[in-house]
């Protein structure tokens, strides 16, 4: 499911022209903001199903899932066809570039930024 060596720019119709932190949204984390910080926290780290799992609504927001329910929880996510995360809200809405290296792990590029230039203007 995952890309490799893939830049993801922000959507043609994004309005943000900075990155933007999405903002919050009562008590439960939203899609975007738990994508965010994970990206942010440790850039580098995740995969794409790592994010995608962890902002899905069964464990969006949960500090109590173990090794063994993850991976319940993991089959039975990715048992259906998902989006990829070029349908975030971060490349959509929150102008966030996402840059995937050789092994599919993702950090997060400001569209105003000089890495964010430098990575689509690669053809690469």
């Amino acid at each position: 499911m995952g890309y490799t060596n893939t830049f993801i720019s922000v959507a043609e119709d994004c309005r943000a022209r900075t990155g933007v932190v999405p903002p919050g949204r009562g008590a439960t984390p939203t899609v975007a903001g738990v994508q965010y910080a994970m990206l942010v926290a440790e850039p580098g780290r995740w995969t794409q199903e790592d994010v995608l799992l962890a902002s899905s609504p069964g464990v969006r927001g949960r500090t109590d899932v173990d090794g063994e329910e993850l991976e319940r929880l993991r089959a039975e996510y990715f048992a259906q066809p998902r989006a990829c995360l070029r349908a975030s809200p971060l490349p959509k809405t929150h102008g966030w570039g996402l840059h995937y290296d050789e092994a599919g792990r993702i950090t997060l590029h400001a569209v105003d930024s000089d890495s964010y230039a430098r990575l689509s203007a690669d053809p690469a």
